[in-house]
């Protein structure tokens, strides 16, 4: 017979780990977005082009807050099966988080370029 009781412990410990890698870059590129934010209106009073991006990092930084959040409940929870649900959230929310910021780049470059 198997011990399963080290699968679960290794899940477990894989689970932990990915959220103490999210938690703290997810809360970091909270920063990152609004330091974005604050560069786009500075250059938009400069006589720059508006454009969308500076609503779209506004959108990311909520979407990082959530990481954040989700990853650190997840540490907090005594539930594997909590920890397992909230760390699935936490990456997903950070794959999205992350796609959106690198469409927020595209469009501030190619209209600032202009």
């Amino acid at each position: 017979m198997k011990d399963t009781s080290a699968g679960h412990r290794a899940e477990a410990n894989l689970d932990e780990r990915t959220c103490r890698l999210i938690c703290p870059i997810a809360a970091g590129m909270v920063g990152v977005c609004l330091t974005g934010i604050g560069l786009l209106h500075l250059s938009i009073s400069m006589g720059g082009r508006q454009t969308i991006a500076d609503d779209l990092l506004s959108g990311d930084a909520l979407i990082f807050l959530v990481t954040t959040l989700t990853s650190y409940f997840a540490l907090r929870g005594q539930s594997q099966v909590r920890l397992y649900r909230l760390e699935r959230i936490a990456d997903a929310s950070f794959i999205i988080a992350m796609l959106t910021l690198t469409a927020a780049c595209f469009i501030i470059t190619y209209t600032l370029k202009q």
